[in-house]
């Protein structure tokens, strides 16, 4: 732990840390994969972090919005140079998840801010083109991106849609004449919109359009285009492109808009590994209309992670700031307690902290799903498919809600200083709520994962057999009593009867629509709030299962593993409490159950409180990484908050032009 400190610390948190029950390195290697990949995640982070190329020569947010581009653009250039040049580096960092993990929210926080200008190349555009190009496809063009040859994003998103694939306008229209595809945007609101790096940055686009071949549509496909010139980087005759403006936060980045007039590529540039045109303009569907899941899935496991990590930053500051922060008085005429002392407090951050590893664990096991599944597809076997879809959707859903309301919770937890933008709090909360809506808007996530609920559920009632995620849904299930005890085992239970009553309840409402005469469309708009809790509640038992399962199966020694389950039985309570009625009106526990559950959720609290400040210092971020007047190491937040103040543009002259230009006027005006 000592390296990644950077000073001694302030007394309140020396004796914070003397309090620790257990060994914080156990739960570092249990959140990076084991001792090994704990100390290659330092090593690489000690060589960037050691670079001074990444440091910034003001605050981003005392410069001007081409100014943060560029100075981010600069520091991304230099993160890919540095990669290509040094083997060690190539070594440690790896492969695809490697560089992925590199260019978004873990190191690249610190390296790149919020917004790195060339993380779509990475995150999506080579993911792109090796999951929906051919094996001649992906040799021609991943050797040319890999090394930054060509930089490339990925134009899904349009003004008039975004998660509804089906209403793309772009098209695509093959000319079997020239052997080429003609790319056009027919209205304003098929202009390409929001991808990342494409308004100034990037020379090539992953573009989704609607293929048109033989006088036919056959539905969106990939194509890579050239959209500025390889050489003097000017857009192509035919492409208008350019920078959509400030968006709320990642203002760093150069989010897009792209425009194409009858813009000709040659038919080879469609990626063709799952369908194909031939030169004569012969349409070769793909085995299974599913196959290009794999990509989305791919990205939206890597956001279950991503929003891991901003909220393991976010309560990392605020849990800190909250052990140094000293505020009213608890007992009248005692001093000042910290404001961790609060149960209040408590019952804002160590939820977080539990959240923490809820997703870890639950997005491990869909990253393992992914893997499996992704061999089966190569062997033909498509039938974990729709279930992998739906876990993706499920927790990419959940898992970006969980981190953005917790990151606001944090932030709320440390008052005004929170709203400071050294504290971080803001930057932070910005990104991570972006993962709402972007790559698949949550509520849209929620109604699929509630459709292959309702499937599954329908599937159950002719007897066939259900996947793991979904197994619940059996008539047995469904009917299944509240056990007695309270167990961690017994609650998941009820976590499984509450959605199972849920799911039900709501495939019955749709029936009841429809025997009224609605068509299945109707009827499942009308029951769509109560589909969206079922896809919740889904998703919420499909956490909470891998949590206990993982904290079960972790190989740890017992004050850690005490430690682990506390939170563990935390988050399993918090969340009954919070959605108590769905328990309660399906049965599975009583009003003295949660009574009881709500008692005991205070003492878990406060025999979690010694331990806050370990717990957060077990997730071994890096004071470049958190970049935080109120979290650092060492906790002298005051000096810190002080320092940064004196550093404003703002504070380098005693008098301002404006008080020339406009004040003094006015405070002069009757003299």
């Amino acid at each position: 732990m000592a390296a990644r400190k950077e000073g001694e610390c302030c007394e309140d948190l020396r004796r914070e840390r003397a309090k620790c029950s257990f060994n914080k390195e156990e739960l570092t290697h249990l959140m990076d994969g084991g001792k090994d990949k704990t100390l290659h995640r330092r090593r690489i982070e000690d060589i960037f972090l050691a670079d001074p190329e990444f440091l910034d020569p003001i605050r981003p947010e005392y410069m001007s919005h081409e100014e943060r581009y560029d100075n981010e653009l600069r520091k991304a250039c230099h993160m890919v140079r540095k990669f290509n040049e040094n083997e060690d580096i190539q070594q440690l960092v790896g492969e695809m998840e490697g560089i992925r993990s590199l260019m978004g929210s873990g190191l690249g926080v610190a390296l790149t801010k919020d917004g790195n200008p060339l993380a779509l190349h990475f995150v999506m555009f080579l993911p792109a083109i090796l999951g929906q190009g051919t094996v001649e496809q992906q040799g021609y063009w991943m050797s040319r991106a890999w090394t930054g040859e060509i930089i490339g994003t990925y134009a899904q998103t349009e003004l008039g849609h975004g998660t509804f694939l089906r209403g793309l306008e772009t098209t695509a229209t093959y000319d079997p004449n020239t052997q080429e595809f003609i790319i056009h945007s027919p209205t304003i609101t098929a202009t390409k919109w929001w991808p990342g790096g494409l308004g100034k940055t990037v020379n090539y686009a992953v573009v989704m359009a609607q293929l048109y071949t033989q006088g036919k549509c056959h539905g969106v496909h990939p194509f890579i285009v050239l959209i500025r010139d390889e050489e003097t980087h000017q857009s192509m005759p035919g492409v208008t492109v350019g920078e959509i403006g400030p968006r709320l936060g990642m203002n760093t980045n150069d989010n897009g808009f792209l425009r194409f007039n009858q813009y000709r590529i040659p038919r080879t540039n469609m990626l063709m590994k799952h369908s194909q045109v031939l030169k004569d303009g012969t349409y070769v569907k793909p085995a299974n209309d599913k196959l290009s899941y794999g990509t989305m899935v791919f990205v939206r496991v890597a956001i279950c992670f991503d929003a891991h990590r901003q909220l393991q930053r976010a309560v990392t500051i605020a849990t800190r700031y909250s052990a140094v922060r000293h505020q009213s008085e608890l007992v009248p005429g005692e001093p000042e307690p910290q404001i961790l002392e609060y149960q209040t407090q408590q019952y804002k951050l160590l939820p977080q902290i539990a959240t923490v590893y809820g997703i870890m664990f639950a997005a491990n096991d869909v990253w393992n799903t992914y893997n499996e599944v992704t061999e089966n597809i190569s062997q033909g076997n498509l039938a974990y498919l729709p279930e992998l879809h739906a876990l993706s959707c499920g927790l990419k859903a959940l898992s970006s809600t969980d981190a953005t309301n917790g990151v606001d919770v944090c932030r709320l937890a440390c008052g005004g200083h929170g709203y400071l933008a050294t504290s971080n709090l803001p930057r932070i909360f910005t990104t991570t709520t972006a993962a709402i809506t972007y790559e698949g808007e949550n509520t849209v996530m929620w109604l699929q994962v509630a459709r292959y609920l309702i499937k599954s559920y329908h599937d159950a009632q002719k007897g066939h057999r259900l996947q793991q995620s979904v197994s619940y849904l059996t008539t047995q299930s469904a009917s299944a009593h509240a056990t007695a005890d309270l167990s961690n085992t017994a609650l998941v239970a009820a976590y499984k009867q509450a959605v199972s009553v849920m799911v039900s309840n709501a495939a019955a409402h749709l029936q009841d629509h429809i025997n009224k005469g609605a068509v299945f469309e109707k009827a499942w708009n009308s029951c769509s709030v109560y589909l969206v809790k079922c896809a919740q509640a889904h998703a919420r038992y499909y956490t909470c299962e891998k949590f206990v399962d993982g904290v079960n199966r972790a190989e740890l020694s017992e004050g850690t593993h005490t430690v682990l389950l506390r939170l563990c039985r935390l988050y399993l309570i918090y969340h009954i409490t919070i959605n108590q009625g769905d328990f309660l009106r399906c049965g599975a526990l009583t009003g003295g159950d949660i009574s009881s559950l709500e008692e005991e959720m205070a003492d878990i609290l406060a025999a979690l409180r010694p331990d806050a400040v370990s717990l957060v210092d077990s997730f071994d971020i890096h004071d470049r990484v958190l970049d935080s007047t109120l979290g650092s190491w060492d906790g002298n937040v005051y000096q810190r908050l002080y320092n940064e103040a004196l550093k404003s543009p703002m504070n380098q002259t005693d008098v301002p032009q404006g008080y020339y230009k406009y004040l003094r006027p006015l405070m002069k005006a009757n003299l």
